[in-house]
């Protein structure tokens, strides 16, 4: 298993030299400069700064000067938050996202997991229905669409809370729940669908002869299997709500790498760009490997590769 991870781990490095790559041309070609403002820039000033921040000679050696950096584990800094480097936004404004990605995860979990099986137990009837339709609405509702109208009716309707903010509970409530509601629907289908699966099975059908109640076949029996699916589907799922929390976040006005990164994208700060989307390619490859090992040791008869 040890070997098995660690091989993984090479693996990945690879990847994240392609997409850290992929994203510096991105950048280095996008129209305009980081240094662009209303007032003119002499150049030597002009000269001065992209030597500071490693932007000039030719694109070749801007690139290996990011390389160089990045194997210290130096990501730069950050043109558009002067004198903070990408490393330092990172720390402080990450943990942040992973609170609230943590929250909203478990949310998902707690409820697909719940609604999945009251659907798969009561099939063909109104409380299958009522909860497709709930899935179906869950997933076709955009976020910000769904943050909008949660913001105007539990803020600013009702007043139970707050629009805004971070640092206590009720300020997490929201964004949790708009990041959460896509992933609780596809939980919901999944669970449903699995466990619709096997509840046909014959060792279901022996539980049930041995006299064992529905709640004991359903939950000793027939879930340990069917949650099969949703583990594989954590991994992609977890990743997701921290890039989905890119939009909540700058809605809600939370402190996390959200709005960092969108204000990167729009002012074209190469570094800080980079340096999260290389945080979330090595976020998204662990959580897979994380639920890759989790399928392995909940079915042993998975092979790890």
């Amino acid at each position: 298993m040890g070997a098995i991870i660690i091989r993984r781990l090479f693996a990945a490095v690879p990847v994240l030299f392609i997409i850290v790559s992929l994203t510096f041309v991105l950048m280095h070609n996008a129209p305009g400069s980081p240094f662009s403002t209303d007032r003119h820039i002499p150049a030597p000033i002009l000269a001065e700064l992209e030597k500071k921040y490693h932007l000039h000679g030719s694109f070749w050696t801007q690139y290996g000067d990011y390389l160089r950096d990045l194997a210290r584990g130096d990501l730069g800094l950050s043109t558009q938050y002067r004198n903070r480097t990408v490393n330092e936004i990172i720390g402080q404004s990450l943990p942040v996202s992973m609170v609230m990605g943590v929250l909203a995860y478990a949310m998902a979990l707690t409820a697909g997991l719940s609604l999945g099986g009251i659907a798969a137990v009561r099939h063909g009837r109104a409380g299958d229905r009522i909860v497709v339709l709930l899935a179906l609405l869950g997933i076709s509702v955009p976020s910000f669409v769904l943050a909008l109208l949660v913001i105007r009716v539990f803020a600013i309707d009702l007043h139970l809370l707050p629009v805004a903010g971070w640092g206590s509970l009720d300020q997490i409530v929201l964004p949790a729940f708009c990041l959460a509601v896509p992933f609780v629907a596809s939980i919901t289908r999944l669970t449903r669908g699995s466990l619709l699966e096997v509840l046909q099975l014959d060792y279901i059908r022996t539980a049930r002869a041995k006299g064992l109640s529905e709640s004991a076949v359903l939950f000793r029996h027939a879930l340990k299997v069917a949650v099969l699916p949703v583990i594989g589907y954590s991994g992609p799922a977890i990743a997701g709500i921290l890039t989905g929390s890119i939009i909540v976040e700058t809605i809600f006005g939370i402190p996390g790498i959200g709005p960092f990164f969108v204000n990167s994208v729009l002012n074209r700060d190469p570094f800080m760009t980079c340096g999260v989307v290389l945080i979330f390619g090595l976020f998204l490859i662990v959580c897979n490997l994380v639920a890759d090992i989790l399928y392995f040791v909940v079915d042993r008869r998975v092979t790890l590769r």
